[in-house]
């Protein structure tokens, strides 16, 4: 199912984490540590990492930077996707999108499903992309953050992943902003 074209250079990717979260600090994040390692042992570059409060302001402050920092290629947050009153993450972050990935979250809730059934349907995890970033909403596990990275986001952040992948059109997510983020895709 996954092909890599080993002919093809592998370019590393800038990516930030953010955790929402209003009980986690750094020491304690196992999500964003599970995210931070695969990022790093894939060979990317973890370009930042964060935790804020379930808090839209906060979050969209945060992944508004990243936006906008040119040394930000891909974000992904973790936590905040059930169905509590605290839980506000997609609701924070799918304003910015300029383009919603709609198959992200199926494919998300697919490989879910084969590992915790029907309680999958508990997780609003999304996908997008704004300001030539693709962005990435994960619910706070780790087990959830596995499954998004190893089944997804691995393959897909991988220029050599074939027969396609979002690294190789990357660098005309912008062509309405005419300004390029990524060099050598």
């Amino acid at each position: 199912m996954h092909r890599i074209d080993e002919s093809r250079p592998f370019i590393p990717l800038k990516i930030a984490v953010l955790t929402v979260s209003d009980t986690r600090v750094l020491e304690d994040d196992k999500s964003g540590s599970t995210l931070a390692s695969r990022i790093e042992g894939a060979g990317h570059v973890l370009a930042d990492r964060k935790i804020v409060t379930d808090d839209v302001l906060a979050i969209q402050s945060v992944v508004n930077g990243w936006i906008s920092d040119q040394s930000v290629d891909v974000i992904i947050t973790t936590g905040g996707t059930g169905f509590t009153g605290r839980d506000v993450t997609p609701e924070a972050i799918e304003p910015l999108f300029e383009k919603r990935m709609d198959g992200f979250s199926e494919v998300f809730h697919r490989i879910s499903y084969d590992k915790i059934g029907t309680s999958t349907i508990q997780s609003r995890a999304t996908g997008g992309v704004a300001g030539a970033t693709y962005i990435f909403v994960l619910p706070g596990s780790p087990g959830a953050c596995k499954d998004a990275w190893d089944g997804i986001l691995k393959w897909q952040l991988d220029y050599r992943h074939m027969p396609c992948n979002f690294v190789e059109i990357m660098p005309r997510l912008d062509e309405h902003l005419k300004r390029g983020k990524l060099q050598g895709a």
